[in-house]
């Protein structure tokens, strides 16, 4: 009975240290051997399913140490598509690699369109040794020099032949253009009311809810921060412009460039009213129909309500 408890005492104690064909090993050791089992198996089922992750790992090294691709070596279609997604840092920095693609002047003419959209000199013949990639850097500038100090800026244009010495070119100009600094926009176009009656006259509002159209004409001219004799200028500029427009839904619904003027008076005060942190009592929309159709009482009510709803959904006609 001793000798029977002696012995499975003693195998017990060999499972736990680990047993070779060749006699007792450490734990350790066997561990060892178990490991290197089990990476050998899976070594010869991923060299019989075709995948070595070494050899895999050796190839990506490889890839590694031949560097970029070089654009010279591509079709040029190809090379100018990929070039054509760079900015005009990247494309300087690119040029110092690949000299003749970078300074291609069909990139550097997309740039120049892309940023600004008009310019008096793209429709005219273009002088000896112009370049799009210097005309680039110029209207860059001359954009840096309009917004600290516009009037600067626009002699800037002048003086290189960028655009003409017109309020409609100007106007053109700045209506394609994303890169002017809005308030320093917004006091140039205060002082230059010329521009602004060409610049008003290129938006379209055909077939627009009147909110969102004057979302987006204020999205172009920014409104002042306060109220004033510039404000009711840019609304009445708004509302004409709005009617001419749309002639036939003015006449179905009998409406008047003064009366989308009081319209749009009630939707920035509106505005303000749902927006502003400062106001706690918000106006109904029943309060909103009622003191709208008040001021223009040959507005329906169906509409001047889905004027609030508008406004309650979407938000700000000037923010």
């Amino acid at each position: 009975m001793g000798q029977g408890l002696w012995r499975v005492a003693r195998n017990q104690q060999l499972q736990h240290q680990g047993y070779s064909g060749q006699g007792y090993l450490p734990r350790e050791h066997g561990r060892r051997i178990a490991a290197n089992n089990v990476s050998s198996t899976s070594h010869r089922k991923q060299t019989q399913g075709g995948i070595d992750i070494y050899h895999l790992l050796k190839t990506r090294k490889s890839k590694e140490q031949e560097g970029f691709i070089n654009l010279e070596m591509l079709p040029p279609e190809l090379s100018f598509t990929i070039l054509s997604y760079l900015n005009a840092t990247d494309l300087c920095l690119a040029s110092c690699v690949w000299q003749d693609l970078a300074n291609d002047e069909l990139l550097w003419q997309g740039l120049c369109k892309s940023t600004w959209g008009h310019c008096s000199i793209y429709n005219k013949n273009p002088p000896l040794g112009f370049s799009f990639r210097k005309l680039y850097m110029q209207l860059d500038e001359g954009s840096l020099t309009f917004n600290a100090n516009p009037d600067e800026g626009v002699n800037y244009f002048m003086s290189k032949g960028i655009l003409d010495d017109s309020p409609k070119e100007i106007a053109k100009f700045i209506f394609c253009t994303r890169t002017l600094n809005w308030k320093k926009l917004r006091i140039y176009l205060d002082e230059r009311r010329d521009v602004l009656d060409d610049l008003v006259t290129l938006h379209n509002f055909r077939n627009q809810f009147l909110p969102n159209a004057l979302r987006e004409f204020f999205r172009h001219i920014h409104a002042p921060e306060e109220r004033g004799e510039y404000l009711e200028t840019l609304i009445t500029k708004f509302s004409h412009r709005f009617c001419a427009c749309n002639p036939d839904l003015m006449r179905e619904l009998g409406l008047s460039p003064d009366a989308v003027y009081v319209l749009c008076y009630s939707l920035i005060l509106l505005s303000i009213d749902l927006t502003s942190p400062h106001v706690k009592n918000k106006m109904s929309k029943r309060e909103f129909i009622r003191n709208t159709r008040r001021a223009a009482q040959n507005i329906s009510e169906d509409f001047v309500g889905h004027l609030y709803d508008n406004i309650y959904l979407i938000g700000h006609v000037a923010a």
